[in-house]
């Protein structure tokens, strides 16, 4: 029972110790930001906000991801992917919830979700190596496809999320996708003739919410949107991200790995012993003809 115990209790902190044992840089930023999470989590603690300790604790679990990823899909991630991964986490939950970044800086939720849109198409581009290199699944896809695909992960990872954050808004009163200030609109509502004629109108300076039980709410300078216009901003950074890495990854695939930016940014698939075996068999006679697309960059 004892070495079952000291067993798990070394697995739990081999979890937490390997994602840092490889690269010196990572292991920096890793002990950094785990250091100031648990500083934000006791501050937290003290003055009672027990959501934020819940954030906390969650992000804590987050900077293990890279690693949980690594071991599951048996993938490499680049030392500059897992930095810019563990920095995410930690501006998205402490700096973002926490801190009310969201709301102090406009930009911060942009900035993220370019970042996102990126990262994700790299997962996904990684996602469809793996396939690639599998010997019964085997697709052989041409470097456009594969970041076209690459490209299509990310969006969809970026549908989800708005996905996500409308649910909570709807059913937890939440308010993740964030209301915009706006002094005019377009509406068809508003026709007498309900003929589906859009009315204009503009110059919106105040709008006034009168309540069920007689209050009333005033909201100066225009009206709220609520969450359109986040989604649709959202979105499109997301696209950006996307768009900019499906870039790399097409260059990257087209000659073969050689680019160097590149390699910093997208997950290698970890060869096993059987592959390394067969690597020079493959290569002198698969790929020689320029028929078969790359996969897989060492």
């Amino acid at each position: 029972m004892n070495k079952k115990k000291e067993s798990k209790k070394s697995q739990r902190l081999s979890m937490v110790m390997e994602p840092i044992k490889r690269n010196k840089a990572a292991s920096a930023v890793y002990f950094t930001l785990r250091i100031l999470t648990v500083g934000v989590l006791i501050r937290s603690i003290f003055l009672g906000q027990w959501e934020s300790v819940f954030t906390c604790f969650l992000t804590l679990l987050l900077y293990l991801l890279p690693h949980f990823i690594e071991k599951s899909f048996r993938i490499d991630l680049p030392t500059t992917l897992e930095i810019i991964a563990f920095v995410f986490i930690f501006c998205a939950e402490i700096l973002g919830e926490i801190e009310c970044y969201y709301i102090k800086y406009p930009l911060w939720d942009t900035m993220l979700h370019t970042t996102s849109g990126f990262v994700f198409a790299a997962f996904g581009f990684c996602l469809l190596d793996m396939l690639n290199r599998n010997k019964k699944l085997s697709l052989n896809l041409s470097p456009l496809s594969l970041s076209l695909v690459a490209f299509c992960f990310s969006m969809t990872v970026g549908v989800l999320w708005e996905f996500f954050e409308f649910g909570a808004d709807c059913f937890f009163r939440f308010d993740m996708q964030k209301d915009t200030l706006l002094s005019g609109l377009s509406t068809v509502t508003l026709d007498p003739k309900s003929s589906n004629t859009a009315v204009l109108i503009d110059g919106v300076i105040r709008t006034v919410i009168e309540h069920a039980d007689g209050t009333v709410t005033v909201i100066e300078g225009g009206y709220l949107d609520i969450g359109i216009y986040d989604t649709m901003k959202d979105l499109f950074v997301n696209f950006i991200g996307a768009v900019v890495f499906s870039f790399i990854g097409y260059f990257y695939v087209k000659h073969r790995g050689k680019g160097k930016i590149a390699r910093q940014f997208i997950p290698v698939v970890e060869k096993d012993t059987e592959a390394k075996a067969t690597e020079g068999e493959e290569d002198a006679n698969g790929k020689a003809d320029g028929s078969s697309v790359y996969a897989g960059v060492q």
